[in-house]
């Protein structure tokens, strides 16, 4: 019996391993697709040593369109899964920050979601059977924590529930999950200091693939992990967006990252 297939990128650490480690024990073989070629091989032994899975590996880089269009000739000849987990964050003043760095980001956050899910989607709706997990964030939920970043994460959000609307019934699901604080390199690779979040705002990789993927089979469009983070989405949309945009500065030091 073929196994479904699963296509992940920014799989070699975070969240996006999580949700690699996961897809595979559950029997689907893997593509996996990020930038780091050391770690992506040595993930994929692993992945296959520990789940006997088949495992593909296609080393690019999402804020390059040649190898976003890479990405998208192998998603075209059919996935059952597509998992879009890569993002870039970055750290500094929007008005100092580098434009190239900006628009890279944006390349990763928004060019290769549009992407690959673009390409995704003829041969899944063709199959009548196919899921995409577009990973946004609480910061596309709540003002005030930056500017590309916070911006680029509700496109995401709004970019899924739109497309889950027009796909209503066609057996293809669209998700949006917005995690909040995790504990991954994210916010290091980033150079964002998070030395005052409190702990109890900090969620573990296993507890939000879990959660996630438990909303996702359950036909939730957006996923919010975290009954900390589901209050705080709740009450956002209640409370004035000043009075958020204050909190969100206090706790999640807005300035300095963009």
């Amino acid at each position: 019996m073929t196994r479904p297939t699963a296509l992940i990128t920014g799989p070699t650490s975070g969240l996006g391993e999580g949700y690699a480690r996961r897809f595979a024990r559950d029997g689907h073989d893997l593509v996996l697709v990020a930038r780091d070629v050391d770690r992506l091989v040595t993930l994929a032994a692993d992945l296959r040593s520990a789940h006997g899975v088949d495992v593909e590996v296609l080393p690019g880089d999402l804020s390059r369109a040649a190898d976003r269009d890479r990405v998208c000739e192998r998603l075209a000849a059919g996935v059952q899964v597509l998992v879009n987990n890569a993002g870039l964050g970055t750290s500094g003043e929007f008005w100092t920050a580098d434009p190239e760095l900006l628009h890279r980001q944006l390349d990763v956050n928004v060019t290769a979601v549009m992407d690959l899910t673009r390409a995704a989607l003829p041969p899944m709706l063709a199959a009548h059977t196919g899921t995409v997990i577009n990973v946004a964030s609480v910061a596309g939920l709540l003002p005030g924590r930056g500017s590309t970043y916070s911006a680029s994460k509700a496109w995401v959000v709004f970019f899924s529930e739109g497309l889950a609307n027009g796909l209503t019934g066609t057996g293809v699901g669209m998700h949006a999950v917005c995690p909040g604080f995790v504990r991954t390199e994210f916010h290091e690779r980033a150079g964002i200091e998070m030395s005052t979040m409190p702990g109890l705002m900090w969620l573990s990789v296993d507890d939000v693939v879990d959660e996630s993927l438990a909303d996702i089979a359950k036909g939730k469009v957006v996923s919010i992990p975290g009954m900390q983070y589901k209050a705080l989405a709740g009450a956002g949309r209640l409370i004035p967006r000043g009075f958020i945009r204050a909190m969100t500065n206090k706790m999640g030091r807005a300035r300095g990252r963009t």
